[in-house]
């Protein structure tokens, strides 16, 4: 299967970023992608108040977009993130119309495939950079597994979402990948200030751990103001840990990318790190149940 990641560097207009956008995945089908990885917040991006103003349903102008593209040129699109804005009663204490940070999948017909709601939220005082997600996003409560069908209508690989931040969790990958996942998507507006540290490493470190495929699409450059500026580096990486593919240029672009099925079933047969793991010794902090961390003497 050909994958490709899109990096774009969105502004506050969201009819431009989805003609630019749709360039790049026009690009990406051209060149034989049946799988295309958008940015999160590729359609729209600013400040929180710019957020709330542009939020839409999943009825709303970016879906629709993305439906139609990726019914047009047959494909998956994963329309990275937009705001989305749901109304009705929430939890406890929060508003009647809130707003998501939400990942949505297409696929060749038009049709929702599945629906992710980014679980971590940026809250973060590091340096220079300040961001406070929570203040106007809702964070999700589910993680998202869900199969890619191909044209013969025969379920492909089983593909996990997931949204920036969340990289930093791996407890989140490790069960997408208990629950089948074999490639997972991060949109991404991973900032400059940790990037360059960090956005390799743990795609990386993800991948190597559950012997999945990762494809981390990022935002590049200055965003709008509110936002931070982002380090790009979208890139592709197998389940030995390499990387496959990446973009270094500091630009919109497209990633590509070939994943070897036969290559991760080989890695995860002559390393079966899922197969060996020992649950009935582990548990949370807290938690009774299960094995404790003493000394073991």
């Amino acid at each position: 299967m050909r994958v490709a990641a899109i990096q774009t560097t969105a502004g506050t207009d969201r009819g431009e970023n989805l003609e630019r956008a749709g360039r790049l995945v026009e690009e990406a089908a051209a060149a034989g992608a049946t799988l295309v990885v958008l940015p999160e917040y590729f359609s729209v991006a600013g400040s929180p108040d710019h957020l709330r103003r542009h939020a839409e349903s999943l009825a709303g102008p970016t879906v629709t977009w993305a439906a139609a593209l990726a019914r047009r040129l047959q494909i998956h699109i994963l329309a990275g993130t937009v705001p989305e804005r749901v109304d009705g009663p929430g939890p406890a204490g929060t508003a009647p119309e809130r707003i998501f940070n939400t990942s949505c999948l297409v696929d060749a017909t038009g049709a929702i495939r599945a629906v992710y709601r980014k679980v971590h939220l940026f809250d973060v005082a590091l340096g220079a950079v300040s961001f406070h997600e929570s203040a106007t996003v809702t964070a999700g409560d589910r993680l998202c597994v869900v199969p890619l069908i191909g044209a013969s209508d025969e379920p492909g690989p089983l593909l996990g979402l997931s949204v920036c931040y969340d990289l930093r969790f791996p407890e989140m990958y490790r069960i997408m990948a208990l629950d089948g996942a074999t490639v997972v998507a991060v949109p991404s507006a991973f900032t400059a200030a940790t990037g360059p540290a960090h956005w390799e490493l743990l795609l990386r470190a993800r991948a190597v751990e559950n012997e999945v495929f990762m494809i981390g699409a990022g935002q590049v450059g200055a965003l709008p103001r509110g936002m931070p500026a982002c380090h790009g580096h979208s890139m592709v990486v197998d389940p030995w840990g390499s990387v496959l593919a990446e973009r270094t240029e500091p630009s919109p672009g497209v990633v590509l990318a070939d994943l070897d099925e036969g290559l991760q079933s080989r890695v995860r047969s002559e390393l079966p790190v899922l197969a060996n793991r020992r649950p009935d010794a582990y548990r949370w902090p807290g938690d009774d149940t299960r094995g404790g961390t003493g000394s073991g003497l």
